[in-house]
């Protein structure tokens, strides 16, 4: 007896001191792979990548930013449906085990055990716990000392989280395949969207059960590649929510018998059309956030964007553009293929091709002869991101090369040229050639109000060129930039009535240098004449006769206001445009002449939010005194206070608005009458005609124009802002203005409207001469004078009427 309990004494002793060191070891081996671990604080303050997400102003997509392509869903917010997929597809112990699953490991051990001649993939025993510590901390790779971190940070994780927190993050962080290129989806709200454009809760048994199935293997479960593949994993799913209890079995045999229903997300129009737009955003958004917060931090940004001004300044622009290089002629294919033997479907396929030209479509000449040839059209993608094999053949008859400058359709095209065409509406399967432009320009669209920017196209086409030229290119604005030096003399003394003398004129640049002597467009001058028709006409001469009278400096300085330039050069020149600046200044500085002269900051952004819905940015900037009131007293109503610099006096800014309605009605921009409606604004054609601008406005709507060749040079001898860029603001303002009513330009009060006579700028009798507008304090001259005439010898300058007096540079122009 005695010997037994001595045994037994050396068998626990024995035990104990293998417990004592098998503790330890395990101890040790916890200490050792628990160095590297995330703490506490990593874990409570983990935050998943989110894409940021830019939307219109209608609140439709036009843009998405980032390496994992995912939304943020709360839980509460996810259906039951899609937890109970989930739960049944990957752990149904989830909300009873402690984070590793004792019972899923051995039901694991012994199912690859009996299979492991089977040569099946091995099966896993990884809660959703361990999912989530493998996916946000660990390695993808397999190994022992992996499995051991895993299982740790699952522990860790079940005392930092709730299990509604963990399933939460698992739901959000889960890769779970691309239906089509570019649709990589991270997380179900992001899944739900792609693979099918539902949100989580429009997704029915079978979707969510899909989805459910993708986590073990997205690339397998491609819904294209391996369609009897994703429904087998699919139906697997909906049998176990039935053995889980989730699901009535009739229910569960209703949707196994469903197809997949894929349907992937397409590209809106609204993308299409504001590459541009959408580029110039992220741009801002990584200078202001940087890039992992514009990658990662789930921003929510409204654009200013209107899509439907937006499709109307892309049309117009595109249409001028088109206009001005098909007057040249057809310059050729862009290149020719060798079709013989092979299928022209698949060589044209392969070819890179413009996604934002539509309805242009890309095509190969497969016959032509005589007066007509047959094309095969580029096959468009289907859902999977395959070339469709479907072809499309169409014919090009002679009407459309009329404007290739060939006679007959043979001329133009050969056999294997690969060319663009547009298809012809009122004939289907007929079609009209079309080339790439090379002539490039910007427009940019604006509230004049709030510096909204409504549409902004930087070029012809974002795939082809992603330089912006409404913001990026700096180029002269020409005669475009004149009406601020007219509005820097008329808020300094002059009036809209003030003579200046068109003639000749030398300006001595200084010595070494030469003189300079400027000329009208036109070559010719017509004397003494009003500011108006300085303007109006576009007077080079009378222009550089007033910046020397009002002085450079001055010029300088309210160019500099109106935001054009930071820093003009004070030289007589620069009053004809011959400084560089951008589209999108040109458009903020028209704006302040109609808003009466407010400073706005043009902006393609409203409102800024994180992740959490919390307002980081907003472009509107003015106080609301009393919004806050909790309840109605009797008390003051609410009223913003707009505490704005007042770039220029509200009646010099109505003055300069009054003279530009004289451009467009009876000026240099007579081509935009054809609108019908109140509008203002000036062409600008700088040296040798490499660029053409319009900027102008209605009462409530500013755009400009620029039209040029990126490596600037001429766009003909006889080239004018009137004939290129006018028309496609016209255009354009004859798309926006469409169903508006013809609202006249607001009159400031203390305006005062004179009649005078359009050429002495006296007044005029009787119904004769044109309505003036005057500030306080001023009128029509009594006795005629001249600015910049000079009669020192006595002689009577060139142009000026006898027995004038001439003013001298430097008086101001006082009347």
């Amino acid at each position: 007896m005695r010997f037994i309990l001595r045994i037994f004494g050396w068998l626990f002793a024995a035990g104990a001191i293998a417990f004592m060191i098998g503790a330890a070891v395990v101890g040790g081996v916890i200490w050792h792979y628990s160095q590297d671990l995330p703490d506490y604080a990593q874990l409570r303050n983990y935050e998943p990548p989110v894409m940021t997400r830019v939307h219109a102003g209608d609140g439709s997509l036009i843009a998405e930013y980032a390496r994992e392509r995912r939304l943020y869903l709360p839980i509460q917010a996810v259906p039951k449906l899609v937890v109970d997929a989930y739960i049944s597809a990957e752990d149904k112990d989830f909300y009873t085990h402690m984070g590793i699953d004792p019972k899923g490991l051995i039901r694991a051990a012994i199912s690859n055990y009996r299979n492991r001649s089977a040569n099946r993939r091995p099966q896993g025993a990884s809660t959703i716990t361990q999912q989530v510590a493998k996916n946000f901390f660990l390695s993808p790779e397999q190994s022992i000392e992996r499995k051991i971190r895993e299982a740790l940070v699952a522990l860790k994780l079940e005392s930092t989280y709730s299990k509604d927190k963990i399933l939460e993050l698992y739901l959000n962080e889960i890769y779970l395949g691309a239906p089509a290129p570019g649709l990589g989806s991270y997380g179900i709200a992001a899944a739900a969207l792609n693979y099918f454009g539902k949100s989580v809760h429009e997704l029915n048994l079978q979707e969510a059960a899909y989805l459910a199935a993708l986590p073990k293997a997205p690339s397998d479960l491609q819904p294209y590649r391996n369609t009897d593949r994703a429904i087998e994993r699919r139906n697997y799913v909906i049998d176990r929510m039935v053995e889980n209890g989730y699901v009535k079995r009739d229910v569960a045999e209703a949707a196994k018998k469903q197809p997949l229903g894929v349907n992937p997300r397409q590209v809106s129009p609204n993308q299409i059309a504001a590459g541009y737009f959408a580029e110039e955003i992220r741009r801002e958004l990584q200078d202001r956030y940087g890039e992992k917060k514009l990658l990662e931090g789930g921003l929510s940004v409204r654009a200013t964007v209107d899509p439907k001004v937006q499709l109307m300044a892309r049309k117009a622009l595109v249409d001028g553009l088109v206009r001005f290089d098909e007057a040249r002629g057809w310059r050729g294919a862009i290149q020719r293929l060798d079709l013989a033997g092979k299928d022209w479907g698949q060589v044209v396929g392969e070819l890179p091709v413009l996604g934002d030209v539509a309805p242009w479509r890309l095509a190969v000449v497969l016959e032509s002869s005589g007066d007509s040839a047959r094309l095969g059209l580029h096959p468009l993608r289907d859902n999977s991101g395959a070339l469709n094999k479907k072809r499309e053949i169409v014919t090009l008859a002679a009407d459309g090369i009329k404007w290739t400058r060939r006679a007959r359709v043979s001329q133009a095209v050969s056999v294997g040229d690969v060319v663009y065409v547009e298809p012809v509406e009122s004939r289907p399967g007929t079609v009209r050639l079309r080339q790439l432009p090379e002539v490039n320009g910007a427009i940019t669209v604006m509230d004049p109000f709030s510096g909204r920017v409504l549409a902004m196209v930087g070029g012809f086409s974002h795939d082809q060129s992603e330089f912006n030229r409404a913001t990026q290119a700096m180029r002269q604005p020409g005669s475009s930039f004149k009406p601020f030096v007219y509005s820097t003399a008329l808020d300094n003394g002059y009036t809209p009535s003030s003579i200046v003398l068109d003639a000749t004129i030398e300006i001595d640049q200084g010595p070494g240098i030469g003189m300079w002597r400027p000329e009208n467009f036109d070559g010719k001058f017509s004397g003494p004449r009003t500011l108006r028709y300085g303007i109006q006409f576009s007077k080079n001469l009378m222009t550089v006769r007033l910046a020397k009278d009002v002085g450079m400096p001055l010029i300088a300085e309210y160019a500099r206001r109106f935001g054009i330039y930071d820093d003009l050069q004070p030289v007589l020149s620069m009053a004809l445009g011959a400084g560089e600046t951008t589209v999108m200044r040109m458009s903020a500085a028209y704006s302040m002449l109609v808003n009466g002269g407010k400073r706005i900051r043009p902006t393609l952004i409203d409102r800024i939010q994180d992740r959490y819905g919390a307002t980081i940015f907003k472009h509107d900037q003015r106080v609301c005194e009393g919004c806050n009131a909790e309840k109605w007293n009797n008390q003051t109503e609410p009223r913003l206070i707009d505490n704005r610099e007042q770039v220029i006096d509200p009646l010099t800014a109505y003055q300069m608005v009054s003279i530009l309605e004289g451009v467009v009605n009876a000026g240099t921009a007579t081509v935009v009458k054809a609108v019908g409606k109140p509008l203002a604004g000036k062409t600008g054609t700088t040296n040798d005609a490499k660029d053409v601008w319009f900027c102008g406005f209605s009462p409530d709507l500013a755009a400009c124009i620029y039209m040029g060749f990126d490596k600037p040079k001429s766009l003909g001898t006889s080239a004018t802002a009137g004939q290129y860029a006018a028309p496609i603001f016209r255009d354009f303002m004859m798309a926006a203005l469409k169903d508006k009513p013809a609202t006249p330009f607001r009159v400031p009060a203390g305006i005062k409207l004179i009649r005078v006579d359009p050429k002495t700028g006296m007044r005029a009798g009787g119904e004769g001469g044109i309505l003036e507008a005057f500030k306080p304090g001023t009128a029509p001259p009594d006795s005629y004078s001249v600015i910049g005439a000079s009669a020192g010898d006595g002689t009577t300058p060139f142009g000026v009427a006898p027995g004038a007096r001439p003013i001298g540079s430097g008086t101001g122009g006082l009347y």
